[in-house]
């Protein structure tokens, strides 16, 4: 088996394995051919690997059994690919803490391996991050309007620009989700007002816009998406928060109907919905849903960031 291009840019660039260091690929049914590439390329390096499967997870922060958290906390290296998030779970934390090195890769396809996100110069991605992230610093006023009608106001005042989502997670204790390339931040409660036009994926590919309407900071009418709606409407007002705004900045990435590299693609921009509390806010919610807007223009304190999709800053 050939090691996909995909599997070296995470191996080698991304995760910086050297030879003789304790690797684990964990996997489960549906993301096996992808691990296995993985796995070949971290032997290519000369790293001890070890390629683990499990059951596949039945619902996004699922624990891994007992005897594989124990195994993550011992590497230096975990690439965990399976279809289910692990990110939030105890058992990835308790890892990170002990010093590996991790990059989880839910939902990832084939395609993004290939030709998709994970086929990006991170390097380059970081540096394009951090220097966007510097003209933001200090920002209060953060608007997002389109040509199909999206004119939305939130305040970040206080809010800091999160920067850990480069794709290079190289030093002890780092931790990634792949494919990378976006900078975020987390609204101030109740701030956010105006339309959202939701034009690219909310859930799956969008066939037609969704209408947002957003009010004190909460989505207060969606038109179109039942599924979005239905879903939100399990958490409550909270699922209806608006956490965060993000810009995606991987030039590889492509839109799929995919939230992993859907909110990565350069020239979009993702509003999230429910919890903020990951990323510095107060609201807690078992909702986190993310839409996202094509080729919108952002200012931030009346300063041109991005018009119709094209990065300024």
């Amino acid at each position: 088996m050939a090691i996909s291009d995909g599997a070296k840019v995470t191996i080698e660039t991304c995760l910086n394995v050297r030879k003789g260091e304790r690797v684990l690929v964990l996997t489960d049914d549906s993301k096996e051919a992808i691990a296995q590439h993985l796995y070949l390329a971290s032997l290519n390096i000369g790293a001890e690997t070890i390629l683990a499967k499990v059951p596949d997870l039945l619902r996004d922060g699922q624990e891994p059994p007992v005897s594989i958290a124990r195994l993550m906390k011992e590497m230096d290296v975990v690439v965990i690919t399976t279809e289910k998030t692990m990110s939030h779970t105890a058992a990835r934390r308790r890892a990170t803490r002990a010093g590996a090195r991790i990059a989880t890769m839910p939902g990832i396809t084939v395609q993004m391996m290939d030709e998709g996100g994970m086929t990006a110069d991170f390097k380059e991605i970081r540096r394009s991050i951090f220097r966007v992230a510097r003209k933001l610093r200090k920002s209060r006023i953060l608007r997002i309007v389109s040509e199909i009608g999206t004119d939305l106001r939130m305040d970040i005042t206080g809010r800091a620009w999160i920067t850990d989502d480069s794709g290079i997670c190289q030093r002890k204790g780092d931790f990634t989700n792949l494919p990378a390339g976006e900078l975020f931040i987390c609204p101030l409660e109740g701030s956010a007002s105006g339309t959202l036009m939701v034009d690219g994926s909310f859930m799956e590919r969008l066939q037609e816009p969704v209408k947002v309407s957003v009010k004190g900071g909460i989505a207060d009418r969606i038109t179109g998406a039942h599924d979005v709606v239905k879903e939100l409407n399990k958490g409550g007002r909270d699922a209806r928060n608006i956490a965060k705004f993000g810009m995606g900045l991987n030039p590889n990435a492509k839109l799929a109907g995919i939230v992993l590299e859907d909110s990565k693609v350069l020239g979009t921009v993702n509003i999230g919905f429910g919890d903020n509390s990951m990323f510095g806010g107060s609201v807690k919610s078992s909702v986190h849903l993310l839409g996202i807007l094509n080729k919108p223009t952002v200012t931030v304190d009346n300063v041109l960031i991005m018009k119709e999709g094209e990065l300024k800053a």
